[in-house]
């Protein structure tokens, strides 16, 4: 928790700190109404102001909703924050913060296994069909930047398929982190017909495995994949 130059805790975060409490204790639900600010502050010994800039800080991240005025649908509302703004959070700490190229691949690694071995038994008809038109989409002559797209596309249907909303969220959000790496690469290919060539292959016998519910062998189709390419990574 940040400190004033006094070295006592800033004022907002002792808000912040007063809310997350009561919503990580289960004292506030989703739905729940929260004080007013003058109730806030008084109870807090804060200014007003610090209320509002904790509040402010709460609404971005998706945990309340504040709407202005009089009526039963005023004042300042726990909602069910959707699973994105987790995903929005993390991936913008992995931008700003420079990971191991290693540390990077481990993480997906972790991730994607899990989702591929779980996809291969829950995946549906839908999925499958999902799938295949993301490969059918890497079958044209698609530059790196598309050709980027429908990987991550298709990355991305695998983890929706295991059925684990915060896996998928974290998947989404390392993959999105490195997606400009993983493009610069794809751009700095020598012979980039072979690599898209090589990386359809990869992705077809991933495909394949998911089909014939093979969770062993998605899993380490999918970890090989991962590592092939993020050997050509320089983070």
């Amino acid at each position: 928790m940040g400190e004033t130059r006094s070295g006592r805790p800033a004022t907002y975060e002792m808000v912040l700190d007063h809310v997350e409490q009561r919503l990580t204790s289960g004292e506030w639900r989703p739905g729940d109404r929260l004080p007013p600010e003058r109730e806030l502050a008084a109870r807090l010994g804060a200014s007003r102001q610090a209320v509002r800039e904790a509040l402010r800080v709460l609404q971005a991240q998706g945990v309340i909703r504040s709407q202005v005025g009089t009526g039963t649908d005023s004042g300042t509302v726990v909602v069910p924050a959707p699973a994105r703004a987790l995903g929005r959070v993390l991936q913008l700490h992995l931008a700003v913060d420079s990971f191991p190229v290693v540390d990077v691949t481990e993480a997906r690694v972790m991730l994607e296994r899990f989702s591929a071995s779980l996809a291969a038994r829950r995946r549906t008809a839908a999925d499958l069909l999902a799938l295949t038109a993301e490969l059918d989409a890497m079958d044209a002559d698609l530059g790196p930047e598309e050709f980027s797209d429908a990987d991550i596309a298709f990355h991305v249907l695998i983890a929706g398929a295991a059925g684990n909303r915060l896996v998928n969220e974290l998947t989404v959000a390392i993959r999105e982190s490195v997606r400009g790496v993983l493009l610069d690469a794809m751009r700095a290919q020598g012979d980039w017909a072979a690599l898209r060539e090589r990386l359809r292959a990869e992705h077809r016998q991933i495909h394949a495995a998911l089909t014939d519910g093979d969770r062993a062998r998605a899993a380490d189709l999918i970890e090989a994949h991962i590592r092939a390419f993020h050997g050509r990574l320089v983070l």
